[in-house]
This record gives C-alpha cells, structure tokens and sequence, in this order.
C-alpha cells in the first residue's frame, strides 16, 4: 500500500503524520528521519488493526501543490 504522508517543521524538530491513519504519528529530528520512522510507524498501526481485527483504510488522500502569485 502506498499512504500520503506530510511532514512539518516544528521548533526544534520535524514532525509527521498519516491523513489516511489517525493517530499514527511520528517526529524526528530531521526530515529524513521522520520519513523513517513515520514508515515503520505506518507498519506498526497495520499491525496493530489486523491484531485488533479493525479493517486497514484504503489510501484516500491525495497530496498535491498549487502555485499562487505572491
């Protein structure tokens, strides 16, 4: 499965989350990082659903940008 990610600047770090998977969050210290564990994340909340029997959400999101005249 392939889920939308979006990853933030905060103060001191960088944080992520899943639209698509409430709840499943990560930070670290730099992009690549939190990219990382965002993804083993992203397993670990899979699995927790199949152990709980929960259905796994299809990926819905969609990410995207759009230019805007400054």
């Amino acid at each position: 499965m392939r889920y939308a990610i979006v990853i933030e600047k905060a103060e001191n770090n960088f944080s992520g989350y899943v639209p698509d998977l409430p709840g499943c969050v990560a930070t670290g210290a730099t992009v690549e990082e939190t990219e990382s564990i965002l993804r083993e994340a992203i397993e670990f909340h899979l699995a927790g659903l199949r152990e709980d029997g929960t259905p796994i959400p299809q990926p819905s999101s969609r990410v995207d940008y759009v230019e805007v005249a400054v």
